[in-house]
């Protein structure tokens, strides 16, 4: 380009500037639209090629008047996409150093919670806050001491769709990979963010965990108590992607804490059935009581019978433990609970695996069972409880087995 042609370029760059500065609202706003349709998808080469080495001068300007102006949504879109072209620009990072110096990795989080931004503002905020963290560990570092990480656990517990939940969990997953300085902190914040009360939030989360606890080598012993709470949830989304968290605990330091908290759910504590019954506060538990005609308990320990079965069953070696821990008194207890069908279901096919594990079992779950109700058991467990009446159901309920070992016998007793 001769000099001529650059001087030239050079004053239509001021000219634009110049344009920018002097313009109200309406003429920015303008001139953004205008800068959209011509650059969008440029590289950092073309849009310096474009104005003239200075590019940067427009990109500050854009995110000081975003800075200044987000709070009122004056033109927030359309300043949103003009500085995503920069940050998305390729092969150069000099355009995200200078957005991160002049405040805008914290003007996008406050956009997160901003009661008056719209939702597809906020979820194009998202994105640059992912464009950013994907630029390498320095970002995610930025974004981390910035509070980015409550600000997008705050916002996924509160954002309206489907589609911006989904972003912002992507994004924590994102700030959680290859940033070894603040993985802790995003691990303990989805842990936090299991006792939000919306199923679809519950399931990022539990989704997201699972990624993250892959990637650490203790598990946090809080994880535990919500963990085998989402095993209540109505929603079978939930509940299998809780079990998947919990056959992936199996490999951490909280596992016996873990595989005693399931057993114990297959026997419900009177008091724990009496705050349910009792309970008019949680306001999913009449909507799970009206759709299933059983109290969360119940759906909880139907969750948790399933569980114990798919454990013993992808590995033998926790069979052993499970044992130990009074599980086949439990799983027939859960057998004689008539009032819910499915755990009655589980628990039939739990028990079904445990005898073909350890025949030796098969004599003391037939004395407490009988005769003819072990043999609807073996002609087909999960039809059991069709064949069971009132006083059958009693004694399942109140069965004192105990069998705490099944792998030699010796120590299993009636």
């Amino acid at each position: 380009m001769s000099t001529n042609e650059d001087q030239a370029n050079i004053g239509r760059v001021l000219s634009f500037l110049r344009e920018w500065d002097r313009g109200d609202r309406t003429v920015r706003g303008h001139m953004l639209n205008t800068f959209l349709t011509q650059n969008t998808g440029k590289t950092f080469y073309e849009l310096e090629l474009e104005f003239s080495q200075v590019a940067s001068l427009f990109l500050a300007r854009v995110t000081t008047w975003m800075r200044l102006t987000y709070m009122f949504g004056t033109f927030l879109g359309l300043q949103l996409k003009t500085i995503g072209i920069f940050l998305s620009a390729s092969s150069h990072d000099q355009y995200l150093m200078e957005f991160l110096e002049d405040g805008g990795v914290l003007t996008l989080l406050e956009i997160l919670s901003h009661s008056k931004s719209k939702e597809e503002e906020k979820a194009e905020a998202l994105r640059l806050l992912h464009t950013v963290s994907n630029a390498g560990r320095k970002y995610k570092e930025f974004v981390c001491e910035s509070n980015g990480v409550k600000a997008i656990a705050e916002f996924l517990t509160t954002s309206n769709t489907d589609k911006t939940q989904e972003t912002a969990r992507a994004l924590l997953e994102t700030l959680s990979n290859g940033n070894p300085k603040y993985q802790y902190q995003i691990y303990k914040s989805l842990i936090a963010l299991m006792t939000c009360p919306f199923p679809k939030v519950q399931q990022l989360v539990l989704c997201t965990l699972q990624t993250v606890q892959f990637k650490m080598n203790t598990a946090h012993h809080s994880i535990i108590e919500p963990l085998l709470n989402m095993l209540s949830s109505l929603h079978v989304e939930v509940q299998d992607e809780a079990i998947n968290l919990i056959l992936l605990l199996m490999s951490y330091d909280v596992r016996p804490v873990l595989l005693s908290g399931l057993v114990s759910l297959l026997r419900p504590t009177n008091e724990e059935l009496q705050k349910h019954q009792l309970n008019t506060e949680v306001p999913s538990e009449p909507e799970i009581i009206k759709r299933t005609g059983s109290l969360p308990v119940f759906v909880q320990q139907a969750a948790a019978a399933k569980t114990i079965r798919l454990l013993a069953q992808d590995s033998p070696d926790i069979s052993p433990e499970l044992l130990s821990l009074g599980v086949i008194q439990q799983l027939l207890h859960t057998l004689g609970n008539r009032e819910h069908t499915d755990a009655q279901i589980q628990a039939s096919m739990a028990l079904e695996h445990f005898i073909r594990a350890y025949p030796v079992i098969e004599e003391q779950v037939q004395r407490v069972m009988g005769c003819t109700l072990f043999e609807a058991f073996v002609h087909k467990a999960e039809t059991l409880y069709m064949n069971m009446d009132e006083t059958q159901a009693e004694s399942l309920l109140t069965n004192s087995l105990n069998i705490t070992e099944g792998l030699d016998g010796d120590k299993s007793e009636g």
